[in-house]
């Protein structure tokens, strides 16, 4: 099993959410978090005072599929979280080591 981290602009989490949901993707956490990275963030200006934005919005989203299916889920992300210009995120992958249901108490895959 595979632990798919995936940090993408907040405006693309519905097509993206459709996308995975269409490649068979039964479920995700999403979370919103700041960050910065090639980015570095951007200065903006509020009621006349120009100040510095060091962390720049994103949305985390954690997602457990099987082997087979963690190469088309990142090959997918990275298609709809795309949009050509600096800050579309990040995508990464772990091993996982063990899942389970906590409802019916079964494991691996099959508490996907």
């Amino acid at each position: 099993m595979k632990y798919i981290i995936a940090a993408i602009k907040p405006f693309k989490l519905e097509e993206v959410r459709e996308a995975l949901t269409s490649i068979g993707v039964r479920g995700m956490m999403v979370t919103e978090i700041k960050g910065f990275g090639a980015q570095s963030g951007h200065t903006e200006i509020y009621r006349g005072a120009e100040y510095a934005v060091n962390f720049v919005p994103k949305l985390k989203l954690e997602i457990a599929v099987s082997d087979a299916m963690a190469d088309q889920v990142v090959e997918t992300l990275q298609k709809t979280a795309k949009t050509d210009k600096i800050g579309d995120g990040k995508i990464f992958v772990l091993d996982l080591a063990s899942a389970t249901r906590v409802r019916t108490g079964e494991t691996g895959d099959d508490a996907l």
